[in-house]
């Protein structure tokens, strides 16, 4: 089946005592035993559980692989994966990585858990050094959070594999709609489900999907051991949202394709990154391994962080809060918010700055959306600055 397909299906008609259309929620926290010694399918919710169970069957389909374990955060799934890792073993991850995973593993490193090396993984050198380095987990943001830079995952997870380094793709950005990093050679795929997989923004939760069932079940062992697993309801609330990913993902698009327009010709906005402008460094990459580039961007404004206060202050529409992925429109000041947590000179290195804006793209009324970032432009431009000019915004193979 497509993916469209498999996430509306995503567990109906499975209830085998009444036959319900919609799965029930399992809250109970234990369950009997059939006699001493003779445990059932499930004793213990931290260790499994049926709600649980079908939500990790949906997302280990539409990734492609062979099951998935499902968190109660997205940074529970990140770590549960640093589990995987012993003292002396190396974690190469991207230099502008979430804010949160970057002060995770940084933190981490230094009380000797691994050891961490944050690199620009878009350099030329990257394949050399991958392999020169032979770390034990290779980290891939593609797109990355904030700056929406784009990396080849089948030609890293190549390199990777030939000095048996597990590859790991965080697709938090695309969705398995969008991009598939298990199809194009990763080993794990990670989600934090709070955003685009749930999409109404009233659920934390995550998920590490694997090819490799050896792996997963290792991965199983640590998310009971550590009880880092995802709760019954917020399991079934997020399986509804994964019904209706699809379409939302097309609507996502379709707005901000028409946003990016606007904003490209607004005198404020200094730069937009996002991969499906044709003057973008990764757009051939992510037209070849996405289905679509995805409702992120971000824009970098003039005047810094004076005007960054002037047009957020003005916005109607668009909530000034973290997160991404809701059926809302979203943006956030990635200096003070979603990257406080690294420290200034890597957050310069990874070329997050004071004017930086990231915007999550709703499923509002398009035309509602653009009016009100101009209203908002409009009122913190004082004098109109010559930029150069972008080409049209193109978005491929929408669904």
């Amino acid at each position: 089946m497509k993916s469209r397909t498999l996430s509306v299906k995503a567990g109906i008609e499975s209830d085998q005592q009444f036959g319900a259309v919609i799965p029930p929620i399992y809250l109970s926290s234990n369950y009997t035993f059939e006699d001493l010694g003779k445990p059932r399918c499930h004793d213990y919710t931290r260790s499994g559980n049926p709600t649980r169970d079908l939500l990790g069957k949906a997302l280990g389909e539409l990734e492609g692989g062979k099951d998935a374990v499902v968190t109660s955060s997205g940074m529970g799934a990140v770590t549960l994966l640093c589990h995987l890792l012993c003292p002396g073993d190396l974690l190469f991850a991207p230099h502008d990585c979430y804010g949160g995973t970057h002060r995770l593993f940084t933190h981490l490193s230094k009380k000797g858990n691994f050891k961490v090396l944050f690199e620009d993984q878009t350099k030329n050198n990257i394949l050399k050094k991958i392999q020169s380095k032979r770390p034990k987990i290779l980290w891939i943001e593609t797109p990355s959070n904030p700056l929406l830079r784009i990396v080849d995952i089948e030609e890293l997870s190549k390199a990777a594999h030939c000095v048996g380094t597990i590859v790991v793709v965080d697709n938090t950005f695309l969705s398995p709609i969008l991009q598939k990093p298990l199809e194009l050679g990763a080993d794990l795929v990670l989600h934090s489900t709070t955003k685009f997989i749930n999409g109404h923004s009233d659920v934390v939760g995550g998920a590490v999907i694997g090819k490799d069932q050896e792996l997963v079940n290792q991965i199983f062992w640590w998310a009971n051991c550590l009880g880092l697993t995802g709760s019954p309801f917020d399991s079934f609330l997020t399986l509804r949202g994964v019904r209706t990913l699809a379409p939302r993902i097309s609507e996502h698009q379709k707005n901000t394709c028409e946003i990016i327009n606007f904003l490209k010709t607004h005198p404020l906005v200094k730069k937009i990154h996002y991969p499906g402008l044709s003057n973008h460094p990764g757009y051939e990459v992510a037209k070849k391994q996405q289905k679509g580039f995805g409702s992120l961007l971000s824009i970098e404004v003039f005047g810094g962080l004076k005007k960054v206060r002037e047009f957020l202050s003005k916005l109607r529409l668009f909530s000034l809060a973290e997160s991404l992925g809701g059926v809302e429109s979203l943006i956030a000041h990635p200096e003070t918010m979603t990257h406080a947590g690294m420290e200034e000179k890597a957050r310069r290195e990874a070329g997050i700055t004071e004017g930086l804006l990231r915007i999550s793209v709703g499923i509002e009324d398009p035309c509602d959306l653009i009016e009100d970032l101009k209203q908002a432009l409009d009122c913190a431009l004082e004098s109109p600055q010559p930029l150069e000019s972008l080409e049209q915004c193109e978005v491929f193979n929408q669904i």
